[in-house]
């Protein structure tokens, strides 16, 4: 399989899908990597480290830097190499240009695109894509859930945009964070108000208290109230009691009552503030406007607003997006590519999550698009020129083959996204049918699911349990023909058996967002295990003995991990 990484043609994006060291992992693991020469540039990577991580450079002008110039474009258009490979991994959504002409339309058909697609607002780009009979794997609509996080690209881009918003704000402020009393007089700390608490708003609050502001926050979520308030900062909210808390853990649009509540309150802060830093997005949508033009206005000359927003339209009434201005004394700081200010950590960050994705799809060797995997099927946004709808009914058995690697040929089988039969479904498209169950993404390139095959396993146990019972307690005449200890060994030995079949139901349908809280109740139910196995370990070494000491072994080890666990989760949540 082959994957490729261009140079980046969005005017002032210096980020890179695959830094040397990710080229590195995926050739050790059998990807053949194709990068265009210079595309690293921008993040301090130059071709020669990429040859030495085992890619092979193609196209490009490697000291063009990372904006292509009028000459370039013309070569950037025709991305021939984008033909030869199986999977183009790319930060910015392929652009296309006045003339007409688009970078994808040098994507042969099958084609997996993997990039910030956008589809819900970038459908002229979707069209062009399924005009191709490319597929199309959305990073930006990867699920939030716990299995996913090694994946989020969202948030590892929203932590590095929260604090490089403080870091753009610091540089426009004329003042100090840090209030300090000096012989010449006093200077008081800066006031900063974050509106929004997600990935990057938290990210906001701890550079700013680490910079030493007074810190207060607003969020519609009170769930994100603890997590505000363990970084230092203040949590404000309105009188008006109801949830913005939406679907995946982003927030969702308030009642009119409840947004002219939150107006009155922003107007009150503003003539407060120094600092404003603004998250607020709901996905699929434009942002909504938070800080009004009167807000602007009621600010202190010399403050900065910084809107994290602003390719969606911006929180700010007054924010250019790309810009940073000043209206009536207050910098307006509309950037559009903050990540991108910090282009090395942020390609660091991109690389591996790249790498854990193509693990996910099944690696170079059974790479391929399964919907059984809640992380796939949640991002995808085209199958072959298909659009798919999320969410995906979950497919039927006959429907879905071994997943086929994304660039196969139409001859071959139909990939793993092909859940549609075209002839038998009226030509419907994939995805068009209603929700139906979510799962849970385990087994997506084993032939059955673990959890099944676990199951038959069990319940072999148990049948051979329930024989040898049989078999041994009644023999002939159907009078006892064990002793005791046998008989007391079968009963203990059955009721093993079924508290395994019952605690691997148990366990394996509990909601993976639970895994973490679920240690509490494990180490509870290995306190018990370990009670038990030290009063069966006898004084006289035997077997009974033996396999209490290994039951109280692996009780130990459980216990102690889970206690580890739970201390790593629980200082994530302190200052």
């Amino acid at each position: 399989m082959k994957i490729g990484i261009p140079k980046e043609s969005f005017p002032g994006e210096k980020r890179v899908m695959a830094t040397p060291a990710t080229v590195n992992r995926l050739t050790q693991v059998g990807w053949e990597v194709v990068v265009e020469s210079g595309a690293g540039v921008g993040a301090g990577h130059a071709d020669s480290e990429y040859v030495k991580a085992g890619a092979v450079i193609v196209g490009g002008n490697p000291n063009a830097g990372p904006n292509h110039q009028t000459a370039e474009i013309d070569s950037i258009r025709t991305h021939a190499w984008w033909g030869d490979v199986d999977v183009l991994a790319k930060v910015r959504a392929p652009q296309i240009f006045p003339d007409g002409t688009s970078e994808c339309d040098g994507m042969r058909e099958g084609t997996l695109l993997i990039s910030f697609l956008n589809p819900d607002l970038n459908g002229a780009l979707m069209e062009r894509l399924a005009a191709r009979k490319a597929s199309a794997l959305a990073i930006d609509k990867i699920p939030r859930i716990s299995r996913a996080q090694k994946v989020d690209a969202l948030s590892a881009m929203a932590n590095i945009a929260g604090y490089r918003a403080v870091i753009e704000a610091a540089g426009r402020f004329g003042r100090f964070f840090t209030g300090q009393m000096t012989a010449a007089g006093k200077v008081p700390p800066a006031q900063v108000l974050v509106i929004g608490a997600g990935v990057a708003g938290l990210a906001a609050i701890a550079a700013a208290k680490g910079l030493g502001g007074l810190v207060r926050a607003f969020d519609v979520r009170p769930a994100v109230a603890d997590q505000i308030k363990s970084l230092g900062a203040e949590f404000l909210t309105v009188t008006i009691e109801e949830t913005g808390e939406g679907q995946g853990g982003y927030a969702k649009e308030m009642s009119p009552e409840f947004i002219a509540a939150e107006m009155e309150l922003f107007r009150k802060q503003a003539a407060q503030c120094d600092i404003v830093i603004t998250t607020a997005m709901i996905p699929g949508k434009p942002a909504p406007k938070l800080w009004l033009a009167d807000m602007v206005q009621r600010m202190k000359p010399g403050s900065v607003v910084v809107d994290l927003a602003a390719e969606s339209g911006g929180n700010c009434e007054w924010t250019v997006p790309g810009e940073a201005v000043v209206r009536d004394g207050v910098t307006l700081i509309g950037y559009t590519d903050l990540p991108s200010r910090m282009a090395g950590v942020a390609s660091d960050l991109l690389g591996g999550i790249l790498f854990n994705l193509t693990e996910e799809m099944g690696g170079s060797s059974r790479f391929g698009i399964d919907l059984d995997n809640e992380i796939v099927r949640g991002a995808l946004a085209l199958s072959r020129g298909n659009k798919v709808v999320p969410p995906l009914r979950k497919p039927e058995k006959d429907s879905v083959k071994t997943p086929v690697p994304a660039g196969a040929s139409a001859p071959q089988a139909k990939s793993g996204v092909s859940a549609v039969k075209e002839a038998g479904h009226n030509g419907a498209r994939a995805g068009t049918g209603g929700p139906g169950p979510a799962g849970h993404g385990h087994g997506s390139h084993a032939p059955a699911p673990p959890s099944r095959m676990a199951d038959w396993t069990m319940a072999g146990f148990g049948i051979l349990a329930a024989l040898a019972w049989v078999g041994l307690r009644y023999h002939g005449s159907g009078e006892a023909a064990v002793g005791e200890g046998t008989r007391v060994f079968l009963e203990h030995f059955t009721v093993f058996v079924m508290a395994i079949f019952v605690g691997w139901q148990v366990i394996w349908n509990v909601t993976p967002a639970l895994h973490t809280p679920l240690m509490s109740v494990t180490n509870a139910t290995s306190g018990i295990i370990l009670v038990g196995g030290i009063i069966g370990a006898r004084a006289h070494f035997d077997v009974s003995a033996s396999i209490a000491l290994l039951a109280a072994l692996f009780a130990t080890i459980n216990i102690v991990g889970g206690f580890m666990v739970t201390r790593r989760m629980l200082l994530m949540f302190r200052k």
